[in-house]
């Protein structure tokens, strides 16, 4: 599933100062709820809601190889968690990282991403 990527500053403080937190070891999760939700949905060619997904790496993580190593990192472990769980879409959501992300593996980011997104009400319940 493509998301959508946040890339306006404007987001990413709202994200902050309004959203919704969870702080883990590795990462900080923050989600709020997208006012453009319905715009976008519009405009999708599928017709359907989507998040949109900022991530954030401070330079206390290193140079800037290290700091691209994370981001990719926190992709890639976004995209596992999408796969594997239904998520409830029409959402801001931002990834920052924190420093113990420098030397994290992929899957200790999806554990936290996992764990988060729990703590958040992201994770949709599976209709049956």
């Amino acid at each position: 599933m493509k998301y959508g990527v946040i890339n306006e500053n404007h987001l990413f403080v709202k994200c902050y100062n309004r959203g919704k937190k969870v702080v883990t070891k590795r990462i900080v999760l923050f989600v709020l709820e997208d006012k453009h939700a319905r715009f976008l949905q519009r405009s999708h060619p599928n017709k359907e809601k989507i998040n949109r997904v900022g991530i954030s790496v401070t330079k206390k993580l290193g140079g800037a190889v290290a700091r691209n190593r994370a981001k990719r990192i926190m992709r890639e472990a976004w995209r596992q968690v999408t796969k594997t769980y239904p998520l409830v879409k029409g959402k801001l959501v931002v990834i920052s990282a924190r420093e113990a992300a420098g030397e994290a593996k992929t899957g200790d980011i999806v554990k936290d991403l996992t764990y988060a997104a729990h703590r958040l009400g992201l994770i949709a319940e599976k209709s049956q």
